[in-house]
């Protein structure tokens, strides 16, 4: 861990950033209403909106690119030439949840149900016995997508009673088609009824309603926790903490000509399930967006080269906190605390893509800022995850660092994370894009 002491000494964010980290948990209970909420934020910051099917002009200032629930940012400097290397902030918008499926009409023995998929490596038993709201996005017939989020308790999947399961303490065992289906009333199951209800909550005619991409949330509201509030309990932390952060980050570096860089971030959507998308880390989105400002500010590909080259990027993404009721499962001299700030992940098997040298870039950061620091890896019997880090170097060729806030209850309906780590992280982050 640095040495460092345990509040940032520079930087522009301090607890009132974690108090706005959960506004925008609340107001993004989707990957596409993370993006809006991300996109509203660079607006007010001076950042505008470029389409993909548009040509681009290589001007300054700042810009970003939405496709469906990723988003790609970038401030321009005055003065940046062709070959001017990026600073990229990584993320990715989705979380482990329910989905609805495309025939979403079910019911049983007088129950009206709602047929839903598993999205991602999503904890089963913290859905149960929860209230849960409707989010997500309807496209209609001419192709536009309407936001709708129903954030109120909607359904509910309901656990069996112990009185029917006396040995649920031994072990709870979930079949995730049977057991996981929530229920939303009672009566007779009419097919089209659940989109008709949607399609009046987003104010739409659900005949213009040929699409949905929609998903459960937990409704409980983000709160702190603890004798001293020093903690913070919320949906979605994995990974909107970094969204978040990185937003915030990028927007305060507005209107500065004297980075050395230009700099980016990049939330992706589907990285719970592999980010095979073509919103997806593995996708060309990003690729596309640095190359296109390249070429707009007049470079060739000699100048894309060495751009690429002399690019970082900052993969961003929550990891596990030491568990007090399960300290074994972690290895044994790298044990990440709650409020200790961000940390560096490493594997040497490329689940992380952190080196030694990425090691120096990220601490360097850290010192800059006034920001502690703590490192990760997993016990050597007890293999670790992966994020879009290595995804990031191995596609694109850049030098990529895998980092993040320390939590408890990863891909849980609900997670804990220390109150004071996502203002460390966004301290740190624009130190990092200051170069």
């Amino acid at each position: 861990m640095s040495s460092a002491a345990s509040r940032p000494t520079a930087g522009p964010f301090d607890r009132g950033h974690t108090d706005d980290l959960m506004a925008f948990l609340t107001a993004s209970p989707s990957p596409y209403h993370a993006v809006a909420s991300a996109a509203e934020r660079l607006e007010k910051a001076g950042f505008r909106k470029v389409e993909e099917t548009a040509a681009w002009e290589g001007t300054s200032g700042g810009k970003y690119v939405i496709r469906g629930g990723a988003i790609i940012a970038w401030y321009v400097p005055e003065g940046a030439t062709a070959h001017t290397p990026y600073r990229i902030v990584g993320a990715h918008t989705d979380s482990p949840n329910l989905r609805v499926k495309p025939q979403p009409d079910m019911g049983a023995q007088g129950w009206r149900q709602v047929a839903v998929e598993i999205y991602g490596g999503t904890l089963l038993n913290t859905w149960l016995d929860r209230d849960l709201g409707l989010a997500g996005r309807l496209t209609l017939r001419d192709g536009s997508h309407h936001l709708v989020n129903v954030d109120r308790p909607l359904l509910r999947v309901p656990q069996l009673a112990i009185h029917l399961d006396r040995q649920v303490n031994d072990g709870l065992k979930l079949d995730r088609q049977r057991h996981m289906q929530p229920i939303w009333g009672i009566g007779q199951v009419h097919e089209g009824d659940l989109i008709d209800f949607v399609a009046a909550e987003a104010g739409v005619d659900a005949e213009d309603v040929t699409g949905w991409d929609l998903m459960v949330h937990a409704v409980d509201a983000p709160a702190y926790l603890g004798r001293d509030q020093e903690l913070l309990a919320g949906p979605r932390m994995d990974n909107l903490i970094s969204v978040h952060a990185g937003v915030a980050a990028l927007a305060s570096l507005a209107g500065r000509d004297d980075l050395p860089y230009i700099p980016v971030l990049a939330a992706f959507d589907h990285e719970e399930n592999g980010s095979e998308a073509d919103t997806g880390a593995q996708g060309p989105l990003l690729g596309n967006v640095l190359e296109r400002s390249v070429y707009a500010r007049g470079g060739s590909y000699e100048d894309r080269a060495r751009a690429f080259a002399g690019t970082v990027c900052l993969s961003s993404d929550t990891g596990h906190a030491v568990h007090p009721n399960y300290a074994e499962r972690h290895d044994p001299t790298h044990h990440p605390r709650v409020n200790g700030g961000p940390i560096l992940k490493v594997n040497v098997n490329q689940r992380y893509a952190t080196d030694g040298s990425g090691r120096a870039v990220f601490a360097a950061a850290c010192e800059k800022a006034g920001v502690p620091w703590q490192s990760f890896v997993s016990s050597n019997d007890m293999p670790c995850g992966t994020t879009i880090g290595p995804i990031t170097a191995a596609r694109h060729g850049i030098s990529t660092v895998d980092i993040g806030v320390a939590i408890l209850s990863m891909h849980s309906a609900r997670e804990l994370c220390g109150a004071d780590d996502p203002y460390l992280l966004a301290n740190a982050l624009v130190a990092f894009l200051e170069g």
